[in-house]
Formats: C-alpha cells, structure tokens, sequence
C-alpha cells in the first residue's frame, strides 16, 4: 500500500471517498470489490479518531431496545455475526454481567424479558465458521455468584446478576485499515495526510450542478492536487457536515450532534468478564477486559467546538472516576489508578426539530445511533455528491453496503454487495485457536506471545510481515528482534508499517499500526527506538525526532496535544518546529 497523490490526480475515479474513518474504508472496501474504480482520502491517518476513540465493542446495543429502536438492534446484532466471520482473528465474543436490583426496571425479572428479546433477535447468532465464537443465550446467576464475580458491585439491593454476550474487537484501528488494505489490493488507491480543501463543481442547464472531484492539500509536501471522481462520498465522521457544508454553503442539508466519549484505562478489574452497569450520578458504562488491562467507558456530552480540539481534561477524568466509583463503590478507583485514556466524537444525526430560540440540541445520550445515507441531488440539487453520515462501528459495513448501492445507481451499473460473506485482509484464518498452533509450529524462532500477537494483528498476513525483514540485505535478524524485552512487538512490524502501511508519523506506528501506545505510555526507550527505526526509513534529521517525539508525549497529557491545536492547520513539510523541551 503505497501513497501517490500525483498518480491520483492523473487518475479517473468511478468513486472518490472522503474519509479514512471505518465508514470510508468500509465503503472502499466494499466498491472495489464490486469492481469501482475507488480513491480513498483522509486528512490525518487513517482511523485517526472517532474509529479509534471507541469502546472497543461490536455489539446490538441492547439499551437501544428501551428506546423502542428494534431495527437498529437487528441490524447491529447481525453485523455483529458478520463482523465475527470476516474478520475471526479481531472480533471475539465476550461475557457481560448485568447486576439486578429491587423490583423496577433493573430488576431480574424485567431485564429477563429485555435479555430475552435480545436473544430473539440474535437468532442467526451462531451462524459462524469458527465453534469458540458461538454466543450462547443470557442466563441468571445468585447474588452470591454476582458478588463472587465482582466483588465491588453495588451491594445494596443487589439480587444477582444476567450474564449476556457481545462482542470485542482486538484493535479497531487495525481493523479500519485491513479494510483499506483489502481495498487496495482490489485496485483502490488511499492517501493519508491527504485534506479535502473543496469541492470541485460544475453547472449547467442540462445537467443542473454537479460535483466531479475534490481539491486536495498534501499535508506532507504542501502541494495542492485535482483529483476527479464520477461520484464522491462524504465519510467525514465528525466533520461531515463541515464538509457538507463546502458544497451546499453555511446551512448543510443534515446537521450533526457530536458527542464527545472518554475512557479510561486500569490494571486489570473484572477478570474474563465485562460489566454494564448504572450510575445513579452518571448513566451506564462499561468495565471491559481488554489485552491483561481494563477499558472503563464512556462518557457521553454534546461537544460544540471545533472536533480537531477535542481532548481530555483532568476535570472530565475526575468527573469519570466519580460515576464510577458511585456505581462500582468497591473500586475505590484513584487517579493515579489510570494508567491511559482517550477520546473520541461520535457523529450523531440530529433528527429533532430546530428549536424555536435556535439553540442546539443538548442531548447526545437518547440520540439515534443510527444511520443516514443521503443523496444531495434530492436535498439540494447538487448530483454526485453521497454523505455517509451517523452510525456506529458495529453497523458501518452495512451502512457502506447502502452508499455503494447508491452510488452504482448513480453510475447506472449493477454488482452485488460481497463484504459480509469475503474475509477482510488478513481474515482467511479458519479457527483462530488452530491458526495461532499453526504459526507457531511455522514459526521455532519466535516466542509464543509474539507469535500470538502477530496473528492478532495480522492473521493470514503475518508471514508477508516477516518478509519485510528480508526485502535488504544484512536486516533480518536485527528486525526480527523485539522493541524490548517486555514487548511483543517485533522492529519488524515497524519497518512494515512505514514501508507497506502508509505510516509517516511516530503516531501513527504507536497508536495505529502496532498498539504499543494504546495502553499508556510505552516507556522512553521503546518510543526513541521507534523514532529511530522510522528516521532511518524516512530520513527524517535529528530536529524531526525531536518533534515527532514531542507530539507524541503531548498525547499522554491532559492538555490539548500540540498535534492537534498546531500540526493539523499547517503542512508537515514547513520549516521544522524546536523541538519541545
């Protein structure tokens, strides 16, 4: 996967996808398999944020089912099956336990039926290749086995507990760009660090206005490129209807709500098992195992600034711990018991009525997950323009299904959506259990946990990693040693990164290609011997390390990172920046 905005620009596009987000790479994914000549364009790196920024989770969303939303919870527990059979080595199942209390709406009983219903429309659940990600039906268990579980349950009231199933991805981020890759290798071509500046647009009394392209800004090189499409996708996330607005002026056809979500990250709490609970201060968050460590989230607030600022402050993460200790009062959580946090804009449609003072909607929780797919030329008049707007990760395949379909209509040609029966790359594993015994016959030289993370990452892909430590003479063995002794990670995988990836950022290596910085910070030695190898294959001098390493301490703080508030207005390729102290 190679990164070539002057050969784009040369290039006729039946598709040009702005966004590098899931819904982006989903759609690419799902046009080039059905033979759409696609460009796939992203102002930062690719899964960057909101993709990024979530649960973790691919689940049906059973509190959408007090809401009265059914279709939603069916299309969300479908793909959830989906996602299990295209992409076995990301998505595994996982137990949730649902404390009950007193006789009202948390009560056994109540949430029995909910559970039940869930159930019900899950009823395709274990239509999949792999026996170990069968999800069973939900079932009760005592008070005392609630307690024997996770002791730091709320005990008062307490009756015992549900214990259901969803599922988990491995790591979104990569998930997102196996997706991308998949595209490519179907003859798409994507570009990072690539910003759609405006559109480019034509009129005429024939054909009415049109838009046949979009101008893009290298943020690596500052050059400007033309790159046209018959048809273009708006997949902005939480900037589509800012990029909506390019097309149709300062008042875009649908308008957006973002909500702003934070997690947080703990030593291990909840053993196997995951918890959904209620907060009598706060709403209902997660307490989710994840990779030895624990992700408890979210928090969720319309956030009204510019989505590029958004960060996490010190007051939203005591504000957190506060939620959560009062609906798990056995933790005693601390804030020097957070070990890493993130955050993330979900992109929420906003279907209520504006309100008569003009003021924007204050609630993100009871919004819609779901999504939207709209066609300009019946909103505005304006033709070969698609947004891709709303959802949520565990529906964006299928939301990708109906912007495709839409633009073939557009195209006037016929192929039938194959992303939910056609493994994602990297996804043709079989069992994962088997897969993982395989590589590690295949593979004397590795330890297991390295073996066990490359095929988490990779899948059927690995071996084309380990290649790259052979592609110069002299490299293999000093690549196919690891970052340090505690790591996993192999230098390999950076090498990989930059030269096949499409990484061009410390961050990028750190947070969305090999997961070294996703729980907390790795430790110096680790983030300059990262900095170092991609020096090497970038060139970078000894004042780009600096800065590259400076950008990527300011994403361990509370403070809005220097990335965000100074790197994304201004090109990489200017004058290098003094390194911070």
């Amino acid at each position: 996967m190679q990164r070539d905005l002057k050969t784009m620009s040369a290039t006729a596009y039946d598709l040009v996808i702005v966004g590098g987000g899931i819904t982006g790479a989903s759609t690419a994914w799902d046009a080039s398999l059905r033979g759409l000549k696609v460009a796939l364009l992203e102002k930062d790196d690719f899964a960057h944020a909101t993709t990024s920024g979530s649960s973790k989770l691919v689940h049906g969303g059973l509190r959408y089912l007090v809401n009265g939303e059914l279709k939603l919870v069916r299309e969300s527990l479908r793909e959830r099956r989906i996602w299990e059979n295209v992409a076995p080595h990301m998505v595994h199942p996982l137990p949730f336990i649902l404390p009950t209390y007193g006789w009202g709406m948390k009560s056994g009983p109540v949430l029995s039926i909910g559970l039940a219903f869930y159930d019900l429309l899950s009823y395709d659940r274990n239509w999949v290749s792999d026996d170990d990600k069968k999800i069973p039906g939900f079932r009760s268990i005592s008070r005392k086995e609630a307690l024997e579980l996770m002791p730091t349950l709320k005990r008062e009231g307490l009756t015992g507990a549900k214990i259901y199933y969803d599922c988990q991805m491995f790591a979104p981020e990569r998930l997102c760009l196996e997706c991308i890759e998949g595209a490519v290798e179907y003859g798409a071509d994507a570009a990072n660090y690539a910003e759609v500046t405006k559109f480019e647009m034509e009129s005429s009394l024939e054909r009415g206005t049109r838009v046949t392209g979009v101008h893009v800004r290298d943020a690596l090189t500052g050059e400007t490129h033309l790159i046209k499409g018959d048809v273009v996708v708006n997949a902005g996330g939480p900037w589509a209807d800012r990029l909506m607005g390019m097309a149709e002026g300062d008042k875009p056809a649908r308008k957006l709500i973002r909500s702003k979500g934070i997690h947080i990250i703990t030593r291990e709490l909840s053993g196997k098992n995951a918890l959904a609970i209620q907060s009598d201060i706060g709403g209902h968050f997660f307490v989710i195992p994840w990779r030895n460590h624990t992700i408890i989230g979210t928090t969720d607030a319309v956030f009204k600034d510019d989505p590029d600022k958004v960060g996490v402050t010190e007051e939203d993460i005591r504000d957190f711990l506060s939620v959560v200790n009062d609906g798990l009062p056995g933790l005693h959580l601390k804030r020097e018991d957070v070990l890493h946090f993130y955050v993330g804009i979900r992109p929420l449609v906003d279907t209520t009525p504006p309100a008569e003072d003009g003021k924007e909607s204050e609630d993100s929780y009871n919004a819609s997950r779901a999504a939207e797919v709209c066609d300009h030329n019946k909103f505005d008049g304006i033709d070969g323009l698609i947004s891709a707007i709303g959802g949520k990760w565990t529906t964006s395949r299928h939301l990708a299904e109906q912007v495709v379909d839409l633009a073939l209509t557009k195209l006037n040609r016929v192929a039938k959506c194959e992303t939910h029966c056609t493994p994602v790359y990297g996804g043709e594993i079989g069992r994962l259990k088997s897969f993982i015994d395989r590589a590690e016959k295949h593979h004397p030289e590795l330890s297991r946990d390295v073996v066990e993370n490359l095929c988490m990452f990779y899948g059927s892909r690995i071996d084309e990693v380990l290649a790259t430590a052979s592609e110069r003479p002299g490299e293999r063995d000093e690549l196919l040693k690891r970052l340090s002794a505690t790591s996993p990670v192999l230098c390999v995988q950076i090498v990989h990164a930059v030269r096949h990836e499409m990484a061009r950022r410390l961050t990028d290596v750190l947070f969305r290609r090999t997961g070294l910085g996703t729980l907390g910070h790795p430790g110096v030695p680790v983030v300059n011997k990262v900095a170092e190898i991609m020096a090497r294959e970038l060139g970078w001098d000894e004042t780009r390390i600096a800065n590259e390493i400076a950008d990527t301490r300011h994403l361990f703080e509370t403070q809005p990172p220097a990335l965000e508030s100074g790197m994304r207005g201004s090109s990489l390729a200017e004058a290098p920046r003094k390194a911070a102290p």
